[in-house]
């Protein structure tokens, strides 16, 4: 018998070693699987429905041009792009008021803030689209997260609206008003004058409520939902 050489029993054990991993059992070299969205909860604040921002009577997507299916979204939250976005119509002088109802589906209290003051347009000019006001809703009892709200196209906005305050639903952000035409407010008459609003989910997605362009809204119609579990973006509930 020919006694192997130290090279080839290095080589022999070189070879079973890599034939070994080959041949394991595929789930020993997979990654642990990323959780599936199934197992993301709803939050435990319910959700809150959300109403028009101005105060009596406005008018969703008035000329059809802006319905939230498709409607561009130019706000982010959290680094996320906001939700769904929808133009709501009031000629100037409309109060403009906060969108979060007062309780949760649970019955949670709902606490509203003021998270963002600033011009609304690129420009940084209030002349080009007035304010941008961001509120932010949470459970007045547990301190939970539950949404945010971009309020656009604010004009007259009252010194005691800033970054901190609390508001209520009949609290006065500003009024519904008419400014220049610019690449940010495209807008020929007084009966175009509206307020642009962005919502958004603390966790997965707010949705809104689908009607036709130029329906009738009231301070007691619900436009939409936060604290939703949707999949996607720009989903009706």
């Amino acid at each position: 018998m020919r006694l192997l050489s130290p090279v080839r029993i290095s080589l022999g054990i070189m070879l079973a070693t890599v034939l070994a991993f080959l041949l394991a059992p595929a789930s020993q070299a997979q990654q642990p699987a990323a959780p599936s969205e199934s197992t993301v909860q709803p939050l435990a604040s319910g959700t809150i429905n959300m109403y028009p921002p101005i105060q009596g009577a406005s008018t969703w997507d008035r000329f059809g041009l802006t319905p939230p299916s498709s409607h561009h979204r130019v706000f982010y939250n959290w680094g996320y792009l906001n939700d769904w976005s929808v133009d709501i119509y009031r000629n100037p002088g409309g109060t403009v008021v906060s969108p979060f109802g007062t309780t949760t589906s649970t019955g949670q209290p709902v606490n509203v803030r003021v998270v963002t003051v600033a011009a609304g347009c690129a420009t940084g000019n209030l002349a080009d689209g007035g304010y941008r006001i961001g509120l932010e809703a949470t459970n007045a009892n547990t301190g939970e997260v539950i949404a945010r709200a971009d309020v656009m196209h604010v004009a007259n906005k009252p010194s005691n609206i800033t970054v901190g305050a609390t508001v209520g639903p009949w609290t006065k952000l500003g009024e519904t008003g008419r400014f220049r035409y610019s690449s940010c407010y495209q807008v020929n008459g007084d009966s175009g004058a509206h307020i642009h609003l962005e919502v958004i989910n603390r966790t997965r997605y707010s949705c809104y409520i689908s009607r036709g362009a130029n329906s009738a809204l009231t301070d007691l119609t619900v436009i939409g939902r936060t604290g939703t579990q949707n999949s996607g973006p720009q989903q009706a509930c």
